[in-house]
């Protein structure tokens, strides 16, 4: 697979480096998890293979061999040989042929699997890219070549039909975006409390893979607040020192020092990781019964894909 184009940020990611925060390094991964892992599923690939996690403009690919893809996340209208093609759904793709991607309809981040996946070699247990270290995974650039796992064979082409349901999405679209409570969440002022949930928040143009700074009234505290340094995590809403608030995405820091006032529940982690700069949503507070209870539902969707996949074959 030859880049004749890199596009502006495209990356290999999986479901991230897992398990070595304490030596504080941060787990990266996909940003759109749940995209990733569905478009897996649907080419029977393990739901943890790499990916390419692309953004608009994106890149242009050569395939130098038959294979077999799918392209899922936000939609940038793909063509394969000047073809236009749609998301989740599989695509036989013949040696020689050329992927581009047209115009941002909707979304920041698109996602190709491979059925196979790319031949790239593992960190500490991990294909996804830390691009503040510039280790792990691969930032691709124009004329890089990626090796890919397995050659397909031609019969497979009569799968191409297969595609998976856009209600398995939910509404990207939503403009509420739900959070538990974090460890300093009472300290917050009365006012502010009420202003969390009331007011819209606008993803401001400081917003990437590591945080998304918004814009909004500020929030207060009921008193001056000085903490240690405390494990954050993918999604954890951070209330900075001029009352503005910072959602820490997945190249997040291990630590921080910043009062924790919530986290974005699983669920609607991939929905803000769609969001563009400039877009407004309203946070809205859940308990964790209620969190646990969307994300069971969430994980069952994902189970009767896998298994009506497997079925297929």
């Amino acid at each position: 697979m030859l880049f004749l184009k890199a596009g502006i940020l495209t990356t290999i990611q999986d479901l991230g480096r897992n398990g070595y925060r304490s030596l504080g390094i941060n787990p990266n991964g996909a940003m759109d998890k749940y995209a990733m892992r569905s478009i897996n599923i649907l080419l029977g690939n393990n739901e943890n293979e790499a990916v390419l996690e692309m953004h608009f403009p994106a890149p242009e690919i050569l395939f130098e061999a038959d294979t077999i893809i799918t392209i899922g996340g936000a939609d940038f209208s793909p063509m394969i040989d000047n073809q236009l093609v749609m998301n989740q759904k599989m695509y036989f793709v013949k040696m020689g042929s050329v992927l581009k991607f047209q115009k941002k309809n909707k979304g920041e981040r698109a996602y190709l699997a491979i059925k196979g996946g790319f031949e790239i070699e593992k960190w500490l247990d991990s294909a996804s890219t830390n691009l503040v270290a510039k280790i792990g995974g691969k930032k691709v650039e124009k004329g890089d070549r990626i090796s890919l796992k397995i050659n397909i064979e031609t019969g497979f082409k009569t799968f191409s039909r297969i595609s998976i349901s856009a209600s398995l999405f939910g509404n990207k679209n939503q403009k509420e975006i739900r959070i538990i409570a974090g460890n300093e969440f009472q300290f917050l002022t009365k006012e502010s409390r009420q202003s969390l949930e009331n007011q819209y928040f606008t993803i401001s143009k400081e917003a990437n893979r590591m945080g998304y700074k918004l814009a909004s009234n500020p929030l207060e505290t009921s008193k001056r607040i000085e903490l240690l340094s405390s494990a954050v995590d993918f999604g954890t809403v951070q209330l900075l020192p001029n009352g503005q608030l910072i959602i820490l995405m997945a190249d997040h820091q291990t630590t921080g020092g910043y009062p924790r006032i919530g986290n974005v529940i699983l669920v609607d982690l991939p929905i803000l990781a769609q969001k563009s700069v400039g877009e407004s949503f309203k946070f809205k507070i859940i308990s964790i019964e209620e969190a646990e209870a969307l994300f069971l539902e969430n994980e069952r969707d994902l189970m009767r894909l896998k298994v009506g996949i497997s079925l297929l074959k």
